[in-house]
């Protein structure tokens, strides 16, 4: 524990406010101690909505092997980043943002680019 940060169920009602405002800083939270002992800890709502959110994906087998799947994909460039698609399609990027699956043949926005490119030509 971050003795900065540990402080009493007492002092952190005297210094509430301030507590508030110092958690909104990105990592920042507080541990509230009751007898010397830990009792509860004060973090933004930003913060622990992300903690909600990481232990929805930690917890589900499928959604993390396809996290996993999807970051090696992107190394072996079978897609490319968001930044690169922006670059590519402008102000339409997000029509290319289509990504599913048909059969056994995978679709994704690497494909959809490269029909783009394909129809532009004929153009």
């Amino acid at each position: 524990m971050d003795s900065k940060r540990t402080i009493s169920v007492s002092e952190a009602r005297k210094r509430i406010f301030e507590i508030i405002d110092e958690v909104q800083k990105p990592d920042a939270y507080y541990t509230l101690t009751e007898n010397g002992k830990p009792k509860a800890v004060i973090l933004s709502a930003e913060n622990f909505e992300d903690l909600l959110d990481d232990l929805d994906i930690y917890s589900d087998p499928d959604l993390l092997k396809e996290i996993q799947e999807a970051e090696r994909e992107y190394k072996n460039g079978e897609y490319i980043s968001l930044e690169e698609l922006k670059k590519e399609f402008g102000v339409r990027w997000h029509e290319a943002l289509a990504v599913r699956e048909e059969g056994k043949e995978k679709y994704g926005i690497r494909s959809v680019i490269k029909k783009k490119k394909s129809a532009r030509k004929k153009v």
